[in-house]
């Protein structure tokens, strides 16, 4: 066990210097394109879309939390636990890959149907993920955590950093922490897959288009959770491991 912890923990370090790596001159560029856009939306705007992904993202948590067993992996290795979770992850990038092709195939409106069934996709997967590393859910201040974990894997460079801070000291952190920056949260997601969903409404592309997305944005959210879970795991141990 001390071997793998220690093969984890050079995984880990691997993984942080990907995340602070900065990101592609296209990708710099999108997000000071979107930037601009949001600053001249009006405040209004800014505000109906936020309160609605929040409501979304609340509704998704609330019945992620009522299907996901608890604590279903009490007593067994890291290891394992590791590979619970990459077989919980393939179910879920097959389900979403099959709900980008056929929401993409089917135009505008599937299209823009692909938004709300995908994040929650992305949650019930963080609940599965958070439950097979030993954390209980039916606490806040874990749908707190898995909120983070979700910002950590879809968000500019300089969010990215200030999010894995507080990943990484979490015990401190959450302590400080009453609720998610909401404007922020759903800003930094739109940001972060606009471009991708927007091809996915383009005739004829849509299909190959969503399926490849949905595909890679699971496979990040995949290696995002397990990583911030190990991280937590190597420095705090949950209770009844």
């Amino acid at each position: 066990m001390i071997e793998y912890e220690m093969k984890v923990y050079e995984d880990l370090q691997t993984w942080r210097k990907q995340l602070f790596k900065r990101s592609s001159l296209f990708n710099r560029l999108s997000k000071k394109a979107q930037t601009k856009v949001n600053e001249v939306i009006p405040e209004k705007v800014h505000k109906v879309i936020t309160d609605s992904m929040k409501n979304m993202v609340k509704a998704t948590l609330i019945g992620s939390n009522i299907t996901t067993k608890k604590r279903q992996s009490i007593g067994i290795s890291l290891s394992e636990r590791d590979e619970l979770l990459k077989e919980k992850l393939a179910t879920y990038r097959k389900t979403a890959v099959i709900e980008g092709a056929g929401t993409g195939a089917g135009g505008l409106f599937l299209g823009l149907a692909d938004f709300p069934l995908l994040l929650s996709i992305k949650m019930k997967f963080l609940f599965e993920a958070a439950a097979i590393y030993g954390y209980d859910t039916d606490e806040y201040e874990e749908r707190l955590f898995l909120l983070h974990v979700f910002q950590l894997a879809f968000s500019s460079d300089e969010k990215r950093k200030k999010t894995y801070e507080i990943i990484e000291n979490w015990n401190e952190e959450k302590e400080k922490l009453i609720d998610m920056d909401w404007r922020v949260f759903q800003q930094e997601y739109r940001d972060y897959i606009d471009l991708i969903k927007m091809l996915q409404l383009v005739p004829g592309l849509g299909a190959i288009v969503g399926a490849y997305a949905n595909h890679n944005l699971l496979e990040t959210l995949g290696e995002t959770a397990m990583n911030a879970y190990r991280l937590r795991i190597l420095t705090t141990k949950p209770n009844e491991m």
